[in-house]
């Protein structure tokens, strides 16, 4: 074994040695950590958490997998590049295994530097992080990958041997980001701060989120566990903007929804992406937009005409097993222009939209043009017409619009003063109204009213018409009638219950 000692006889090696030795000690310390965020001017308004503070915590601690640069002060055999074992110890010449693990840079350096003692004279060790080891945390509660992730770490250039660490907000990228049913006001952070204890601080993202304030405080290490807390309450405000943040979801995953009650096609949907959306919707020359409550709607065919707009509700699977029940007014989002009524849905929301006990005249009408609604209604025209059968019909069509689309009276058989509407409610009733018909009348619930899904118009025959009917039907057999053989059997089942026409 080669033992090397340095011998200082000269007042300017001492000088020297002194001045590296205040310069190493003065200012590797600085090098080993990450930048110091103590220096920097405080926010006006203190930033609400019990976070640590920067400086308390910001010392890069060295572990498996790190490379470093070890130089020893005018003893270029002994320096090199090390990187740290799984087991944390780094064996160096003279002095053999040095355990580093869970030691910062200047305490490492330190360290070696004591070892190195007894085979030279005052060593003057410097370490630097080349690169750093990944980081692993894990994160759990309203996230939508919940689970264990691998982070890397940028490792300083030259003489700065920092690094940048993640922060939450990438974490939480990570694990898919955060879920609607998420409460960022009590995000907790476990931090392991001494081989036997950890310590748990809570973050208010909500108030990063809206200021912008923090963003050096949000910093993860080695080992941290992440909760992200289910919301007690529930701000539809609050539910949009979590759809937004940066670390939300991804709004370009399709998401499967059940749309459930009184709309026209109830089932499982999977509603496009907003950027698959907004393709789709720009190829047909329609603005793209969120996956949202009403878009779920107009998936499942629009709502019926008793659909009760105020009193739906979404029902959401929370992570932690749990079931949020949020309540959506679509009145008022149609009354007042509440854009918040309109919630974002997630991956596996149930939407629920019950039956009304009665809507008004009035109330039927503003709904029936509502994007939500049906573009289309269906009406069976029949009796005394030129094209008897189903019409499709734009909702809030009066029952003049529908005769002329079904080729307006048959002028030979036609009497005009014989007009009856047949309304099939949702409930399973039958109401027959005698209609004062005007084809020149403006819409009114007597002489022309508005017409909803499943509406039976009859026009009935005039008095010549019924004589030449039944010279035909003692001529011989005929297919004049009502017109009926393009009417849905169901729709015809109805007539004969009413008795307009006969068995046969």
């Amino acid at each position: 074994m080669t033992k090397v000692v340095l011998k200082l006889t000269s007042k300017r090696v001492a000088s020297l040695t002194a001045l590296a030795w205040i310069a190493v000690s003065g200012f590797a310390p600085g090098l080993a950590q990450v930048p110091n965020f103590n220096n920097l001017a405080p926010p006006t308004t203190p930033f609400n958490n019990n976070f640590p503070p920067p400086g308390n915590f910001d010392a890069y601690l060295l572990g498996g997998g790190d490379r470093l640069t070890i130089d020893i002060f005018e003893v270029p055999q002994y320096s090199g590049i090390y990187q740290v074992p799984a087991d944390g110890v780094i064996q160096l010449p003279l002095i053999g295994g040095v355990r580093v693990e869970g030691l910062t840079i200047q305490e490492a350096s330190q360290l070696i530097s004591a070892n190195y003692d007894r085979f030279l004279k005052r060593p003057l060790v410097t370490i630097r992080l080349l690169s750093a080891r990944p980081i692993n945390v894990s994160v759990s509660g309203e996230v939508t990958r919940p689970g264990s992730f691998t982070v890397s770490l940028i490792g300083g250039a030259g003489d700065n041997p920092g690094v940048q660490y993640p922060t939450l907000a990438q974490a939480l990228k990570q694990a898919g980001g955060i879920t609607l049913a998420a409460d960022l006001t009590q995000v907790q952070v476990r931090r392991k701060v001494s081989p036997n204890s950890d310590r748990t601080f809570t973050v208010n993202l909500e108030d990063f989120v809206q200021s912008g304030r923090g963003s050096q405080e949000l910093t993860l290490r080695d080992g941290d566990s992440i909760f992200v807390p289910t919301a007690t309450q529930v701000s539809l405000r609050e539910v949009r903007r979590l759809a937004t943040v940066d670390f939300a979801a991804d709004l370009e995953r399709a998401r499967t929804v059940a749309v459930v009650g009184e709309v026209q096609r109830p089932g499982a949907y999977t509603l496009a992406g907003v950027a698959t959306a907004a393709s789709t919707n720009q190829l047909a020359g329609i603005t793209g937009g969120l996956p949202t409550v009403t878009s779920a709607i107009e998936q499942a065919g629009g709502i019926k005409p008793l659909a009760d707009l105020r009193n739906i509700q979404i029902r959401r699977q929370t992570q932690i097993g749990t079931e949020q029940v949020i309540e959506i007014n679509l009145w008022q989002l149609l009354q007042a222009g509440d854009i918040n009524q309109d919630t974002v849905v997630q991956n596996g929301d149930t939407i629920v939209i019950p039956r009304a006990r009665e809507i008004s005249a009035a109330e039927a009408a503003e709904v029936a043009s509502a994007r939500f609604s049906p573009e289309t209604i269906q009406v069976s025209v029949v009796g005394e017409v030129r094209s008897p059968g189903v019409i499709n019909i734009p909702p809030n069509t009066p029952l003049n619009q529908a005769l002329l689309t079904a080729g307006g009276f048959d002028q030979a058989r036609a009497d005009e003063e014989d007009v009856r509407l047949i309304r099939l409610n949702e409930d399973g009733t039958v109401i027959t109204k005698e209609v004062n018909f005007s084809i020149t009348e403006g819409v009114n619930e007597r002489s022309n009213p508005i017409l909803q899904d499943n509406d039976i118009i009859v026009i009935g025959r005039s008095d010549g018409a019924r004589f030449a009917d039944r010279l035909n039907t003692v001529l011989g057999p005929t297919a004049a009638g009502l017109a009926l053989f393009s009417i849905p059997s169901r729709i015809v089942d109805v007539l004969r219950i009413l008795g307009i026409v006969n068995s046969n």
